[in-house]
C-alpha cells in the first residue's frame, strides 16, 4: 500500500526526524534536495499534507491556496513570522512551532556574550589580527560577585539564571508573573519593580517576549536609572532596547559595553550607529544556531507531525484547541467567558499568583473543561508571554513562571444555572471573580463573593471601601472633575455599614492622580482597575 500522507520538508531539517518520520510507510517524505523545477515544486506542493519549515520558506496566502490537501504546518524553531497564521487557521490548518528546543542554546550564547563583554575577547581579537599587542586598553572585569539582573524568566532567563548562579552571581529578576515559590526553587532574587534592579545590577540580560508593554523596556529614561558602567546583553527580541538611546548611552559611558544578538531591523541598515562602536559586541542571530539546537527542533517538530497526521495528537499548536468540533460548538462561549475572566483576574488580583483555582457550575460540568481552563490561564498570562502563549503551550508556560492550578465540577446548586468563578492566591492574599452568561453574552456576577453585575468589555474600576453615605457620589465627583464619563454602575455590600463594592464601567482610564485621592480616603478598602478591551 502507498503512503497515506505526503510531507514536504521545504528546508533542511534533521535527517533523523525525516527517517522516524517516513519509517513505517505511512508518511512519504519528500526533501527540497530532491526537488529539481518550480514546476516539480508545485506538484509536491499541491498533494503534502504536511509541510515542514525553518525561516526561510514565507508560507503566505498565496502558498497555501496553491496546497489544497494541506493540514499541518511545522515550524522548525520558535517564531512562526514567515508562516501566515490567520490564513493558515481559515484553511482548518493547524500551525505548530518547537518552543522549548532553542533554550539550552540561546542561554549558552547570552552567557557567552557576556563572557565576550566582560573580558574583551572580540576587540582583543582583532587587535591582534591587526598585529598589535596591546594588553593595557583590554583590561576587563570578573563576573564573581557581579549582580546579574535578568528581565524576564521564562525558559531561557531560568536557563540563564541557573549558570550565572554557578558562577558565583548574585542573581536579581524582574518578572511581574514569576511566583515567589518559584524563584525561591531558582534561589534568585525578586525586584518588585523594574527600578528596583537597575540601579543594583551590573549586568542586565533580556529574556521577554516583546509587547507593548516590554517594547523599548531598555530606552533613554531606564538606562539613565541604571548603575553607571552597567553592562547590556540582549538575546530575546530586538525592539527590547532602544538602539539608538543604547548608543547615546553608551557614548557617554552610562553604559560600559553591550553584546546584542538581536536587532530592531535585522539586518540592520549600512549607516546603524552601534555598528562602528568599540564597546559594542555583536553577534548576526545566533542565539538558536548550535547544532544541538537545529537537530532538537528538527527531531522534535517531525514527532509533531506523526502525532498529528496519524494520531489526531496536537502539540506546540500556535492557533487551534485540540478539541473536535462539536465540542468546540459548546465551549466556544465559554472560551470567551474564560478569557475574560482571566484577563480580569491577571490586573486586579494579587501579584505573583502562585495558585488558581477554577470552578464550574451548571451544564458545562457534563464536558471537558480543559479547553476552558486553559482559555482562562491564557488570558491570565497574556501580558505575561506577550503573543506567545496559546491553548496549547499556556500550559507550559504556567509551569515555567511557577503558577499552580486546579479545577473543579460543582454539579451542586447555585444562584445560576451556569457559573464559572476563578480565584488568585498569592500568601495570604487572594482576589476571586466569577461570571456568567446575559443573553449570551459575557458578564461579570462576582467579586470577592460579592455580587454584581457589570460587562465584561472596555475599562472596569473597582472601589471596596467601609458601606457609608456618601461615598458613591463623592467617587463620581472625583472621576467627573478628571474628565471621566461613567457609562455603567453596580452597587452591593457585605451588610449594613460592612463592606461595600462599587462596580464601574468607565469610557476612559482614569488618571492616576484620581486614583491616588481615592485612595488616600480612609474608608477605601482598595482601588483597582481593569482594561478589557
Amino acid at each position: 500500500m502507498g503512503a497515506r500522507y505526503c510531507v514536504f520538508a521545504a528546508e533542511s531539517i534533521s535527517e533523523k526526524g525525516l527517517e522516524m518520520l517516513g519509517r513505517d510507510g505511512s508518511i512519504e517524505v519528500v526533501r527540497a534536495s530532491e526537488v529539481k523545477s518550480d514546476a516539480e515544486r508545485s506538484a509536491v506542493v499541491a498533494r503534502m499534507d504536511g509541510l515542514l519549515v525553518r525561516s526561510a520558506t514565507k508560507v503566505t496566502a498565496d502558498y497555501l491556496a496553491g496546497a489544497p490537501r494541506l493540514k499541518a504546518v511545522g515550524r522548525a524553531g520558535v517564531g512562526v513570522d514567515n508562516v501566515d497564521v490567520e490564513a493558515a487557521t481559515a484553511r482548518g490548518i493547524l500551525v505548530m512551532n518547537t518552543p522549548g528546543g532553542n533554550t539550552i542554546s540561546t542561554a549558552e550564547h547570552a552567557l557567552s556574550l557576556m563572557f565576550a563583554m566582560a573580558r574583551n575577547i572580540a576587540q582583543a581579537d582583532a587587535s591582534m589580527r591587526a598585529g598589535k599587542w596591546d594588553r593595557k586598553h583590554f583590561e576587563g572585569v570578573e563576573l564573581y560577585g557581579k549582580t546579574l539582573g535578568i528581565i524576564g524568566m521564562g525558559r531561557i532567563g531560568g536557563e540563564v539564571a541557573r549558570r550565572a548562579i554557578a558562577l558565583g552571581m548574585r542573581v536579581r529578576v524582574y518578572d511581574p508573573f514569576l511566583s515567589l515559590s518559584r524563584a525561591r526553587t531558582l534561589q534568585v532574587e525578586i525586584a518588585e519593580k523594574l527600578d528596583e534592579l537597575l540601579p543594583d545590577a551590573d549586568f542586565i540580560t533580556l529574556h521577554s517576549p516583546l509587547t507593548e508593554e516590554t517594547r523599548g523596556i531598555l530606552n533613554r529614561g531606564t538606562l539613565a536609572r541604571c548603575k553607571k558602567g552597567v553592562r547590556i546583553i540582549n538575546c530575546a527580541r530586538g525592539g527590547l532596547v532602544s538602539e539608538a538611546d543604547l548608543a547615546e548611552a553608551l557614548k557617554s559611558g552610562q553604559v560600559a559595553a553591550a553584546a546584542l544578538d538581536v536587532y530592531e531591523k535585522e539586518p540592520p541598515p549600512p549607516d546603524w550607529p552601534l555598528r562602528g562602536m568599540p564597546n559594542v559586541v555583536l553577534t548576526p542571530h545566533l542565539g538558536a544556531s548550535t547544532q544541538e539546537a537545529q537537530e532538537s527542533v528538527g527531531v522534535e517538530v517531525c514527532e509533531q507531525m506523526v502525532d498529528y497526521l496519524l494520531h489526531g495528537v496536537v502539540r506546540n499548536s500556535v492557533n487551534l484547541p485540540s478539541v473536535d468540533a462539536t465540542t468546540m460548538a459548546i465551549l466556544r462561549p465559554y472560551l470567551e467567558l474564560g478569557q475574560k475572566l482571566g484577563r480580569l483576574l491577571a490586573q486586579v488580583g494579587p501579584k505573583r499568583a502562585e495558585h488558581l483555582t477554577i470552578r464550574y457550575y451548571g451544564p458545562i460540568t457534563e464536558h471537558s473543561t480543559a479547553p476552558v481552563t486553559r482559555a482562562i490561564l491564557q488570558g491570565f498570562l497574556k501580558d505575561a508571554a506577550g503573543g506567545e502563549v496559546n491553548q496549547i503551550n499556556v500550559i507550559r508556560f504556567a509551569q515555567t513562571l511557577g503558577l499552580e492550578f486546579r479545577e473543579t465540577k460543582i454539579r451542586e446548586h447555585c444562584d445560576f444555572s451556569e457559573l464559572v468563578e476563578v480565584v488568585a492566591t498569592a500568601g495570604q492574599d487572594e482576589v476571586s471573580v466569577a461570571g456568567t452568561f446575559f443573553a449570551s453574552h459575557p458578564r461579570l456576577v462576582r467579586f470577592n463573593g460579592l455580587s454584581v453585575e457589570a460587562n465584561t468589555e472596555g475599562v472596569l474600576f473597582f472601589v471596596e471601601n467601609r458601606d457609608r453615605p456618601g461615598i458613591v457620589g463623592w467617587i463620581g465627583t472625583i472621576l467627573g472633575r478628571h474628565d471621566v464619563n461613567i457609562a455603567n454602575m453596580s452597587l452591593c455590600r457585605s451588610e449594613r455599614g460592612g463592606t461595600a463594592l462599587t462596580v464601574l464601567q468607565l469610557d476612559s482610564a482614569p488618571p492616576e492622580a484620581a486614583m491616588g485621592e481615592i485612595r488616600k480616603e480612609p474608608d477605601v478598602v482598595s482601588v483597582r482597575m481593569a482594561h478589557l478591551g
